[in-house]
């Protein structure tokens, strides 16, 4: 049986509550290819950050000592930024947009099924973006509507996608599966895998995750206009 030579994707677990660090610690050092480098409050994850270099940092929104959108900007300042997600209890539209905007590549909700903020690492460190909460999927289809009709021609040009095309993107970026892309947008699980292999051909990819990093990508250039 051939060994994964490659190095584990390194976590930093930032949140108020020593419960949530705990569980989740335990949650993903028993996961294959990744460990937790260290778990601390928001005042210190800029100095844990530095200090540690982790791949991925999974970072509380709303700390009564810090500001989360606050860290991830400062952590996002460092000189070789670690990719963040955010963690919330609630599902706010508003706080999507805004971290998203900040440079975070994922939104989590802490009552997501453990198995998933597995997944959800791997394909942080891999450099897609994942979305769980039910509205985050709105978010991000309206970031990739407002792509400019001007951008410039390339493998990632989103201008050649059809609106439902752009609503199938968004839905991946968010973490959905084929069935619920299909449940959520009233059409058959066919012809969601007929979107998928046409957003594809036309953005020059090969899987899902590299879809949901256009998704991330196109929404960075966006901010930064």
């Amino acid at each position: 049986m051939p060994y994964d030579l490659r190095p584990p994707v390194r976590v930093l677990l930032v949140d108020d509550e020593e419960l949530v660090r705990t569980a989740l610690h335990r949650i993903l050092d028993f996961a294959d290819a990744i460990t937790v480098a260290g778990a601390c409050d928001g005042p210190d994850a800029v100095a844990a950050a530095r200090r540690l270099a982790p791949d991925v940092v999974l970072l509380d929104i709303d700390m009564p000592s810090a500001n989360g959108l606050d860290v991830l900007r400062d952590l996002r300042a460092l000189p070789e930024p670690p990719v963040v997600a955010m963690l919330t209890a609630l599902d706010r539209a508003d706080h999507v947009e805004r971290a998203l905007q900040g440079g975070a590549s994922g939104f989590l909700l802490k009552t997501t099924e453990p198995r998933l903020f597995v997944d959800a690492v791997r394909l942080l460190a891999a450099g897609g973006v994942i979305c769980t909460p039910p509205g985050s999927a709105g978010v991000l289809g309206r970031r990739l509507r407002s792509a400019p009709a001007a951008a410039p021609a390339g493998p990632e040009d989103l201008t050649g996608l059809t609106d439902r095309e752009r609503d199938v993107l968004a839905l991946i970026a968010a973490g959905l599966p084929n069935a619920d892309i299909a449940t959520h947008l009233g059409m058959g699980v066919t012809t969601v895998k007929t979107h998928i292999g046409a957003l594809k051909r036309k953005l020059a990819v090969t899987s899902r995750v590299a879809l949901a990093a256009v998704v991330h990508r196109s929404a960075g250039g966006r901010d930064q206009e």
